[in-house]
């Protein structure tokens, strides 16, 4: 017999649960590959035998990349360990350098043997998922130390390459980056113990192909208000600084649904706000640049949802401005960062 969940819908049956994960998967898919469209004279250009010596490049020098990735990461985030109290037997380089070296091998075989993006993120997500998952199981923080790992030895395998074969690598490496830093896998789960018509799950797919566009009108905003705002890896109009600024924007959006699926703040006040805590200072993110993203955030909702659906949103966006509010964190930006704001 049915049970009831507590929003008084039946909860789906085991092979509705996957049509929902599977379906949720898809619409990210295709979401990701429209938000990183590649010129069709950019894929004409890329044949399979220039694919395949790109590719051969790139694995013969993953070894090198590896450490020099690990080198970064460790001198950007080693003093967090103690500063944040994390167990360091947490943090195992060589188990994590070891995960980035085989995602990467596999994403570079992907490319060489024109494997889509679309199919890519649809293959990787579930061993990201749970690369992810392994990682946050105990202490959610480690996945900074994973995640930068990542980042970086993406960001030096690109800088060997021309921006035209940038331009085509860089949507395959980006698939790591999203999978791996956003809860994604945990988000299809708690969708899939909901009905099909609930609100909850009528909501995410209604706003979830509209999250890329969110996140890039939001971190353009961020770059108008702050033209000459300086984070650690340069301006806000950075391509690879945008390209973050999006990320954490779409970050921030996952983490909002996952709160209304699990109907509880502690995806943001367990995981996503350490995360910033550790992350952000290091970084040289200014705190009122986060409180004018979930600002814009609630202008970009208000636009797309009915009022019904905002009151579903609402209580967890509240909680989200309360975490990171002045009173929390009193620090503005430097005068030098507003210079010419909008």
């Amino acid at each position: 017999m049915s049970t009831k969940d507590k929003l008084g819908n039946f909860q789906p049956s085991q092979t509705a649960k996957v049509a929902t994960i599977q379906k949720l998967s898809k619409l990210w898919a295709k979401k990701y590959v429209q938000k990183h469209s590649i010129p069709e004279k950019a894929w004409q250009s890329n044949s399979p035998g220039l694919r395949a010596i790109t590719a051969q490049r790139l694995l013969d020098s993953l070894r090198t990349v590896m450490i020099q990735s690990w080198i970064k990461t460790e001198a950007l985030l080693c003093q967090e360990i103690k500063r944040q109290g994390i167990n360091y037997r947490l943090i195992d380089p060589w188990q994590i350098t070891k995960d980035t070296y085989l995602i990467y091998e596999k994403v570079l075989l992907a490319y060489a043997d024109q494997v889509t993006p679309e199919r890519l993120c649809l293959f990787l997500s579930s061993e990201l998922g749970r690369l992810r998952h392994n990682y946050t199981a105990i202490d959610p923080r480690v996945i900074a130390f994973v995640s930068l790992q990542f980042h970086y030895s993406g960001r030096f395998l690109l800088k060997s390459l021309s921006p035209q074969e940038q331009a085509t690598v860089s949507v395959y490496f980006q698939v790591i980056d999203d999978c791996l830093y956003m809860p994604l896998q945990r988000l299809y789960k708690a969708a899939a113990n909901y009905e099909h018509q609930s609100l909850a799950l009528v909501l995410l797919r209604q706003i979830l192909p509209d999250q890329a566009l969110i996140s890039q009108q939001i971190a353009t905003r961020i770059i108008d208000l702050h033209p000459n705002y300086h984070c650690y890896s340069g301006r806000l109009a950075n391509p690879s600084v945008k390209s973050a600024s999006i990320r954490d924007v779409e970050l921030f959006q996952v983490y909002l649904w996952l709160c209304v699926l699990e109907k509880s703040i502690a995806p943001i006040q367990e995981e996503l706000f350490p995360l910033c805590v550790m992350l952000y200072p290091s970084l040289n993110v200014g705190w009122e640049l986060v409180r004018h993203m979930i600002h814009l955030l609630g202008l970009e909702f208000s636009k797309r949802l009915s009022r019904q659906q905002i009151q579903i949103i609402l209580p967890y966006l509240q909680v989200l401005w309360e975490m990171f509010s002045p009173e929390v964190f009193p620090e503005r930006l430097p005068v030098e960062a507003l210079e010419n704001s909008a």
